[in-house]
């Protein structure tokens, strides 16, 4: 169990279901009901692409939704991504109540069929892929308090790999390892329990920067401090605690590659045989930077925590990041020394670096 009581077998069919789409309806069904709401609702859009899927309770509503023209109407999705927020967010935090009740999208779609309150999370990953995920809520229930958002956002890290994965494969199961591998098109490594290579992609062969062969096959990341975590995350995955998603530097110090590791779960072994986990990699790059709210998110941040990155990776002081946000200097200390470890990093100095060189000017 977790610290809020959401269960590893929970975590587990949510990484099942990377590979198994069909699990999503269910999935996003138990979000639903941990947070009293009526479903949910996983988008994915690349370029003129669009795929979706929702729990049985809203899918009729959906469909709606973006067959009759509202989706392409509708700002919500769009609010949600350029928050670009490391959590779930609700309508009260990209509009006022006076705005949302002046929304026509909410007058005129929602609210007939008793929705209107939601809460959402977006994605906007390197390769392109532009994720949401929600729940959705009765308009007469209420806004969702902010005791299931915890719950919520202690889910999104699992929620989001999972979700960058299906949205990789179009929402389309895998039939074999080889399959799955095309449909990502991204280099990924399966291994086993002691993190030797079984199978990997053809583009795999792009990683000679970032990646050895040690004794007996084991992967090696050739970043100290990310292999670092490497080891750590393939070490207790199975306790669903550690940090799964990791940038790796290349020799002149700027990150090169995001690195997820996504475990195979439930069916999926039926595609992926005795592999333990894949090691997936997003290539980063250089002439279009990630934005530092992506990042934030695939560190594995607390929003508190990704607030302070930000800050460090503008140049902004731990005393003036203290003094901005109206809380001690201490508190903001206990907050680097977080970032510092769930980014690999040894010192802060190495932060900054990691942070500034990994966002555009905001």
């Amino acid at each position: 169990m977790s610290g809020s009581g959401v269960s590893s077998a929970f975590i587990d069919r949510i990484y099942e279901a990377s590979f198994v789409p069909d699990l999503w309806p269910d999935i996003l069904s138990e979000l639903a009901g941990m947070t009293e709401s009526k479903g949910g609702l996983l988008l994915s859009t690349k370029e003129k692409s669009l795929n979706w899927t929702a729990s049985d309770s809203v899918y009729g509503a959906f469909d709606d939704y973006l067959k009759g023209g509202w989706f392409r109407r509708c700002g919500r999705r769009v609010c949600i991504l350029e928050k670009a927020h490391s959590a779930f967010l609700t309508e009260l935090d990209y509009w006022t109540e006076d705005e949302l009740q002046n929304n026509d999208i909410y007058q005129d779609f929602f609210y007939p069929r008793d929705l209107g309150w939601s809460a959402g999370t977006g994605l906007i990953m390197p390769t392109g892929d532009h994720i949401v995920l929600s729940v959705e809520r009765a308009r007469g229930r209420g806004p969702i308090e902010a005791s299931f958002i915890s719950t919520l956002n202690e889910l999104r890290p699992h929620l989001a790999r999972a979700a960058m994965i299906a949205a990789r494969m179009g929402l389309q199961t895998a039939t074999t390892a080889r399959d799955a591998f095309s449909k990502l098109s991204v280099p990924v490594i399966l291994l086993d329990l002691n993190g030797t290579g079984i199978e990997c992609s053809s583009e795999v062969d792009t990683l000679s920067d970032a990646i050895a062969w040690g004794a007996n096959d084991r992967l090696v990341l050739k970043d100290g401090d990310a292999n670092d975590l490497f080891q750590k995350a393939l070490a207790s995955l199975d306790k669903r605690s550690s940090v799964q998603s990791f940038a790796i530097r290349n020799d002149e110090g700027r990150p090169a590659y995001v690195a997820h590791m996504v475990p195979v779960s439930g069916s999926a072994h039926d595609i992926f045989a005795k592999g333990y986990a894949l090691l997936v990699f997003n290539p980063i790059d250089r002439k279009s930077k990630p934005s530092i709210d992506l990042l934030r998110s695939l560190f594995d941040l607390t929003a508190a925590e990704a607030s302070v990155a930000r800050e460090l990776g503008a140049g902004v002081s731990v005393e003036q990041i203290a003094d901005n946000g109206g809380v001690s200097v201490n508190t903001v200390r206990t907050q680097v020394r977080k970032i510092i470890e769930k980014t690999g990093c040894s010192r802060m100095p190495e932060v900054v670096s990691l942070i500034s060189n990994l966002t555009l000017p905001h």
